[in-house]
This record gives structure tokens, C-alpha cells and sequence, in this order.
């Protein structure tokens, strides 16, 4: 049995999920939001946490990477959203599992198991408190580095320029793999298009009005490079914000 809590701002949804786990012999806590989560923390010790990503106020991204800086508390990630660079976010910030609804309620309930299992062979996951967000480094470093909290881009300097949401989808996708070629069709397709357009620019415009506002605020050149042939690369050494 894993004591469980569960974020998730759908009533409904929340209640039969909560409602199934327990039948399934878990000790589950069902709650809305952030707030109602950090209430049920400073209760006690939990092992394993079911969020979604969309909430009102804090969302499920801070939420999930402020608690992995705390603790090995399992984290399963459960959303309606299914793009491939908000998995792939999910799982760098410490997400062990990545659920796309609508979901099965017994595959949902066999991932609990199965992560279950995977928390005894670690050492005792540490009790997780409420904390404030960490302050962030001002060491200098040879790394470019991305926020994703924040959505930012930070020079070595610590120089940083402010992302759209179509820019941080962008460099999300390349920054998860600094220096391999990114496709056209990948990043469309991440932009949520059908696939890449020949005649569709807009990638192309975005990317120019990315590198001219990195250089206004940053005072260098932004290491996003094209690929002839494929697509664009991040041509630099990324570290962890």
C-alpha cells in the first residue's frame, strides 16, 4: 500500500480517482491545487504524488520541481496535454511516469504498483515539507542555461531574454539535445501543426525574431543555429537552471 496524493482540479475526475485507488487498498488524499497539496504535506510524509499539470494557481511543472529538489517522492505526471516536448519536460524536471488522459484507471493503478516497487529498492523517501522556491545561482558558469519555470534563456554571463510560449516550445525541444539537429517537421509538429509546410515560414520568422531579441537583451548571438537540409540545433553546452 502507497500513501498517495493526488493533484487535480477536475471534481469529478478527482473524486473517481481517489475513490478507485483507495478501493485498490492505497491510502489516497485527494487535492485542487497547490495549496491544498502543501496542507496535506505539512500533515506528513507521502509516497507517491499524481499531478496535473493544468491548475489555478501554482501549475504542475513548479509544483513537480520544487518537490524533486526536496525529495524522492514518486511523481506521476497525468494531463490532457500530449506533446511531446511537455513529456519530455515533465520527465527532465524528476517525473518518473508520464499519463496522457483519458486514462485506464487499472493502467493507471499498475504504474502506482510498478513505481511502488521501484521506490523500495532506493533509500526511504524523505519527508517534503513546503518550501519557498529555490533561489537561483549567480555563480558564473561555461553553460548556457534554460529555465523552464521561468521560461528564460541565460547566457554564460547570466545575461537572460524572456520567452514567448511558442519560443519556449522551440528551444525546449532543442536544448534536450544540445548540438543534434532538431527537424522541421519535429518542430512543427511540436508547435501543434500537422507537420512541416514548405510553404509555412513561420518557424523561420519566430526564429528570427528569437536571435534578434536574444541579441538586444543579451548582447551576443544565441546559439541557434539552421541545419541545412533539416532543421535548427542549439549549439552550445546547456546546464541546469
Amino acid at each position: 500500500m502507497a500513501r498517495i496524493a493526488i493533484v487535480e482540479d477536475e471534481v469529478h475526475l478527482l473524486g473517481d480517482l481517489t475513490e478507485y485507488l483507495t478501493t485498490c487498498g492505497h491510502d489516497v488524499e485527494g487535492c485542487a491545487d497547490g495549496m491544498e497539496l502543501d496542507a496535506v504535506l505539512a500533515r506528513g510524509q507521502i509516497d507517491i504524488l499524481i499531478l496535473d499539470i493544468n491548475l489555478p494557481g501554482e501549475g504542475g511543472f513548479s509544483i513537480a520541481a520544487r518537490l524533486r529538489a526536496k525529495s524522492n517522492v514518486g511523481i506521476i505526471m497525468l494531463t490532457a496535454r500530449g506533446l511531446n516536448v511537455d513529456r519530455v519536460v515533465g520527465l527532465e524536471i524528476g517525473a518518473d511516469v508520464y499519463l496522457v488522459k483519458p486514462v485506464e484507471l487499472r493502467e493507471l493503478e499498475a504504474q502506482v504498483r510498478s513505481l511502488a516497487r521501484r521506490l523500495k529498492l532506493t533509500p526511504q523517501t524523505k519527508p517534503i515539507r513546503p518550501t519557498a522556491p529555490a533561489v537561483s545561482r549567480a555563480s558564473i558558469t561555461t553553460d548556457w542555461t534554460f529555465d523552464q519555470l521561468t521560461w528564460t534563456l541565460a547566457s554564460p554571463e547570466g545575461r537572460a531574454v524572456k520567452l514567448t510560449g511558442n519560443e519556449r516550445v522551440f528551444v525546449t525541444l532543442l536544448v534536450s539535445r544540445p548540438g543534434e539537429p532538431v527537424s522541421r517537421d519535429e518542430i512543427f509538429r511540436a508547435l501543434g501543426k500537422r507537420g512541416w509546410d514548405p510553404a509555412d515560414r513561420s518557424i523561420d520568422s519566430m526564429v528570427r525574431r528569437l536571435r534578434a531579441k536574444g541579441a538586444e537583451a543579451i548582447g551576443q548571438p544565441l546559439p541557434i543555429e539552421s541545419v541545412h537540409g533539416i532543421g535548427y540545433a542549439f549549439a552550445a553546452a546547456i546546464g541546469n537552471a
